[in-house]
Order: C-alpha cells, then structure tokens, then sequence
C-alpha cells in the first residue's frame, strides 16, 4: 500500500484550534495538487496574461482588418487558459459550500473544534489516584494543548489523527506524548523529543511518534574494496563490533583490497491466486511460464515506474492455488512498493483472460520477504553478491593473530560442518547478520531484511603454496536501496553520502543501490574475517570484556 504524505502548515492549511464548527480542520482545498496559495496566484496569473493577450491580439487584427474568428495556436492556447482560470475562479467560491460535506464525513477529527469543559487539568488517570505514589505533574501546555492531550487520554480523539488534524508534526507528537505519560504513568525520560524533523517521517517512516531513540554510528575503515576505498557507518550498541570489523578492513587493506561481482540484481513479489480447480490453476502456470506471452506481460508490468522491468516468473502450484514469483530489476530503489504495483498491473490484466481468478493475496509468502526461505538462498533476492580478498600471511599472522591453516580448519568445522549440524538455512557464517544490520540501520534500510539479506556462506582456503589465506563470502539476497523509506532521513542520507551513494544515479539507474550491496558485502568479509581469528586465537571473551566492562579506553584494548 502506498502512503502518501499529508498536508503541513506549509502547505498552507489553516488549522484552528477551539473555533467554532465553521471553521474545518480538513479543508475542501486539500484535493488541489498544489498549495491553495499557490493555485491562488497561479490562475490568478493565468487568467490576466490570457487575457491581456487576447486583448492585444484582438486590437492587432482590429488594426490590419484581420477576421476575428480565424485563430491561431497561441491564441486557441490562450482562450482555454482563459477559461481555465475563469472556472476555477468562480468555483473557488464554492469552496466554503462543499467543505460543508466533507466536514460532516469527518466525525473524529471534528472533534478537536469541541472545546472540553474549562475547569482546569485534567485529573490524572484513576490507577494512578488510587496508587500509593502521587500522580506525575502535567507538563505545562498551553490551553489549546491541554484541551487535546485531555481529549486523547479520554478517547474522544484519535491519538493517529493528530498530525492531520494540527498540521504541525512536532506538536503533535509532544501532545501525544503527554497524553501518553498521563495514561500510563510512565515519564519516558532519556527518550528524545526536541532535536528531530517529524515532518521528514509523516506518511513513509514511522506513525504515532512520542520521540526518536539515540543508537550510536562507528565507522570502520578504510574498507578496500574493488580498488576504491570506502569508511564504512555502523549503527550499533555492541561492543567490539565496530572495532572488529575495523581490523578486517586493515588486514584487507594491506593485502590489497577486496573484490566483488554483483551476480544477480532483482527484487521479487509473489501474489497468491486460487481457481476453483486445480487444472485452472495449471493453464494460468502453462500461461504465465509460456515465452510468447512474456513479452506482453513485461509491457504490463513495466508500465507501473521508469525504473521496473520484468526479469522472470517463476510458478509454483499448491492444489487450485497458484504461487507466481515476479522479479525485476527497480533502479536504486530497494523496490519493494514497485514490484507490488507492476504485480498488481499483471493481476489486472489477466482478469481479463482469467475472469474466475480469486486475488487471495499480493504477496503469498513465496516471495519470501523478511522470513528465512530456501527460494531466497538459492534464487536470490535483491542483490546477489560474491566477495573475495586473498589476504598474506605474514598480515594473518601480524594483524589478525594467527595463523592460514588454524583459520580454513575452522571455518570447515565451524561455519560449514556446525551450521550443517544445526540444520542451518543460509547460515554458513560466523556473523554477518551484525553487520549487515548496524550498515542498515546506519544508511535508513529497513532492518527486517537483515534476515535474508544474512544469508551467507563464508568460505576459506589456503592458496600460494599454503601460504596465503583466501576467504570470500556469497551473499545471495542483499536488499537495499539509496532512495526511498528512510534513506532520505538526515542522519541516514550523511551516512549513505559518506560511502558516496546518496540518492539516485543519474548516469546509471540502480548503480548506487548495487554499490551499496557490495559495500555490504565486503564489510561482511572483514568482519568475517577478524571474528573467526578472533576465535582461532582465543581472543573472543578478552576482546568483548575490555570493550564491553573493563575499560572506558578502548584504544588501549585489542580484538
């Protein structure tokens, strides 16, 4: 479902508080696609220049005895600005008349003009009275504050609304707040309010806020990488984490970088379909899987963005019910919301040919999204990526501690015969989902597609006469994107600025998004790298106690 964004003041919406029932909280004007200010001057502007030029040209064919009826594009183009404005004009008027219905279809937000009782705060609620400890001081609101915080505490306004109705996001969420505290009792301290832009969430990132939570951003690096150097944002609060991935890169760095190959580039959506038989279901599979009609659906689904293009589909029968994976390619978007509107394109096309086709679901968990899912671990999703680093031995013994030959005998029996034991499914890795979180929380992805973004496989061996370590990790289905979600948050955007792949690509559509995923990749291999000679060395438990417990100088401790 998409969200779209709601009005702000700056939108130049009115938003009176206590007023009479005239004066609307939701205005008629809303439906403009512009600022009602804005669409003010723009027709007003319209309507003078139309006719200051038709005046003229009017004068001029008076003058050389031109017929007035014989007209020319600009004047034709002129008259229809003329009356476009005039229209809008003279219907600007009707606004007051139908904002008279709209309001009355709006009861809840209507309800911030019902101006409560005056006698003073409200009280607290009764299981905080009835406690031993003394209600909690109301924070000082102003009068028009205090008269919605009370109406939210007792239920008569939606504590969702609030943004809509104020038109003021940073109010809102203080309001909702208090009414919070006063509901539950709870003061919330240490959790911010002041200091964040509410207005850059409404709509895409987050509903109801009471506030932003600290994490704090390391950065590990330089991280070589495919011969460019990259210092790379973790968003954490394990200790050691960054530290570690810091020394991979190091020992990356002086052996000569890393490289990486992007093998796949495709996000996926399965709807879920049923059919009254299961041989019904079967011809829609023969359908969608026949190469002759690709061509069309790939028109129909690339309809829906500038950017989507159908790659494959891929069917899977379930009795009557059909499971069809689309996969596309969606530019540097992570494309989750484009993928599902170039699906829904397809479904409404084949009801056309398949009228007793039964839409159970867009998404029929066959995609698989944010759920451990063997089709992610061998199909992939999002990006696929392999990255590889043959690092020296002398840097294995100086840096990480070790030694080429203690590390490939634990990988074999740690990362692939003890994930083997434990049934593990994309797993093969000692820790790679901490990276790939604290990278996503750092650069505004969305941190529940850490679960088949992880996937990975780590894997070790001795080369150059045994006496060279290469380590590289395949990573099957990195989802991100560099635009979208929260990726335009301002904390998010500098951390994405920092690696160089803020926002779109203007010279290669999606060249951003994939140079993250390396970036993800490659910062999974030296964290990788460091842990596991971390653990051959026996330095896991020293290591995470002088970072973690027992000293506040973290200079001086070695991972």
């Amino acid at each position: 479902m998409e969200l779209r964004r709601r009005l702000s003041p700056k939108a130049g919406r009115p938003m009176p508080l206590a007023k009479s029932p005239a004066a609307s909280l939701v205005q008629a004007s809303d439906a403009l696609p512009l600022p009602i200010r804005h669409t003010n001057k723009l027709f007003s502007a319209l309507f003078m220049l139309s006719l200051y030029y038709l005046m003229s040209q009017w004068r001029e064919k008076i003058r050389t005895s031109t017929p007035l009826h014989l007209l020319t594009i600009s004047e034709i183009s002129a008259i229809v600005g003329l009356v476009a404005s005039l229209i809008y004009l003279i219907s600007f008027f009707g606004i007051a008349y139908v904002q008279s219905f709209i309001s009355s279809a709006d009861e809840d937000e209507d309800l911030l003009l019902s101006s409560p009782p005056a006698s003073g705060p409200p009280s607290a609620p009764c299981h905080l009275l009835c406690s031993d400890k003394q209600p909690i001081p109301a924070i000082a609101l102003s009068s028009d504050d205090e008269e919605i915080v009370s109406a939210v505490v007792s239920g008569k306004i939606p504590s969702y609304s609030l943004e809509t109705s104020l038109g003021d996001c940073r109010r809102a969420a203080g309001i909702r707040r208090e009414a919070l505290r006063r509901i539950t009792g709870r003061e919330m301290i240490g959790l911010q309010l002041d200091g964040f832009d509410y207005d850059s969430i409404l709509g895409q990132c987050c509903e109801m806020p009471v506030g932003y939570v600290q994490v704090p951003v390391g950065v590990a690096g330089p991280l070589m990488l495919d011969e460019k150097k990259y210092f790379v944002p973790m968003a954490t609060t394990e200790g050691c984490l960054v530290a570690s991935t810091n020394r991979g890169c190091k020992a990356i760095l002086e052996s000569g970088g890393a490289v990486s190959t992007i093998l796949k580039d495709g996000m996926t959506r399965a709807p879920v379909v049923r059919f009254a038989t299961a041989k019904r279901a079967a011809e829609l599979k023969f359908f969608l899987e026949d190469p002759q009609n690709f061509e069309m659906l790939q028109i129909v689904f690339n309809r829906s963005s500038r950017f989507a293009r159908l790659q494959s589909i891929q069917c899977s029968l379930g009795g009557k019910n059909l499971y069809a994976r689309f996969c596309c390619s969606t530019g540097d978007a992570m494309g989750m919301n484009m993928v599902s509107k170039g699906v829904q394109n397809v479904l409404d096309y084949l009801q056309n040919d398949f009228p007793d086709m039964d839409v159970i679901s867009i998404s029929g968990n066959f995609c698989s999204d944010k759920k451990p899912a063997a089709i992610n671990w061998i199909e992939g999703r999002g990006k696929s990526v392999v990255c590889e680093a043959i690092i020296k031995g002398e840097t294995v013994k100086k840096v990480l501690k070790t030694t080429v030959s203690t590390m490939v005998e634990l990988n074999t029996l740690k990362n692939l015969v003890g994930s083997a034991m434990a049934g593990a499914l994309g797993g093969f890795n000692a820790h790679a989902s901490n990276i790939v979180t604290a990278i996503y929380i750092a650069t505004g992805q969305d941190p529940a597609q850490n679960v088949e973004s992880s996937h990975c496989i780590t894997m070790m061996e001795a080369v150059n006469d045994n006496k060279d370590l290469h380590i590289s990790v395949t990573m099957p289905s990195i989802e991100v994107g560099t635009i979208g979600g929260g990726t335009q948050l301002a904390s998010q955007s500098a951390c994405l600025d920092l690696l160089g792949v803020r926002g779109a690509s203007m010279d290669s559509p999606g060249a951003n998004a994939r140079i993250l995923a390396t970036i993800v990749a490659g910062a999974v291999l030296a964290g990788e790298l460091s842990l596991m000679s971390a653990l051959a060395a026996g330095q896991l438990v020293k290591s995470h106690m002088k970072y973690n417990r027992s000293s506040k100088d973290v200079s001086i401790a070695q991972c």
